[in-house]
């Protein structure tokens, strides 16, 4: 996408938001350029000039709307950090709109390779933007300098998308802390084994 357009910012977050509002509304089968530029009210000459095929539009939608993106608090502590992560986490699935885009981007997953291969690609940008919660960590002695942090997200994530997505229960601060408070007690094990002090 070229940046020097007249307006270039402003309609990319039109059209980001209007391509995650029919992913959620309609999934991924029946999204189209088409129906993005009717959307969000851009020529869909201009769409196919910036992208030239749904799946890298929607790769750009996911990465850089501000829908899915939440901020990271350095609370002194993995604990903290993780709570925190947990809380922000629960607070983007809590919202309507958007556990409906993330339902839809899941359901895709499973039914197609172009929608797999999105998502892991936005996994993996999120778990790049983590990174410096867990070094930090390792700096502080919470965790071993040779953890792998992927699986500590993965459980965390994981949990907290089963609870809300398929068991539909709510996420009550209890849940948040328990949940945490697991982790945590792997990670002191992991920590102790390796002679870090952990917490």
């Amino acid at each position: 996408m070229q940046d020097g357009e007249s307006g270039g910012p402003r309609r990319r977050a039109e059209i980001f938001s209007a391509t995650l509002d029919m992913l959620g509304s309609v999934g991924f089968d029946s999204l189209t350029i088409e129906g993005v530029a009717q959307r969000s009210g851009v020529n869909k000459t201009t769409i196919y000039r910036w992208w030239s095929s749904k799946s890298e539009l929607l790769r750009d939608a996911l990465l850089h709307s501000h829908i899915l993106r939440f901020e990271l608090a350095d609370t002194g502590s993995l604990r903290g950090d993780l709570t925190a992560l947990a809380e922000q986490v629960q607070s983007l699935l809590d919202d309507e709109h958007r556990r409906t885009i993330v339902e839809a981007a899941l359901v895709g997953a499973v039914r197609h390779q172009a929608m797999r291969d999105l998502v892991v690609s936005f996994l993996d940008d999120r778990f790049g933007r983590h990174r410096p919660v867990f070094e930090r960590a390792v700096a502080r002695g919470d965790l071993p300098a040779d953890a792998d942090p992927a699986p500590l997200v993965d459980a965390m994530a994981g949990a907290l998308w089963m609870r809300v997505l398929v068991r539909r229960g709510e996420v009550a601060g209890t849940y948040t802390r328990d949940l945490v408070g697991i982790l945590m007690d792997g990670v002191t094990r992991a920590a102790e084994r390796s002679g870090a002090p952990g917490r």
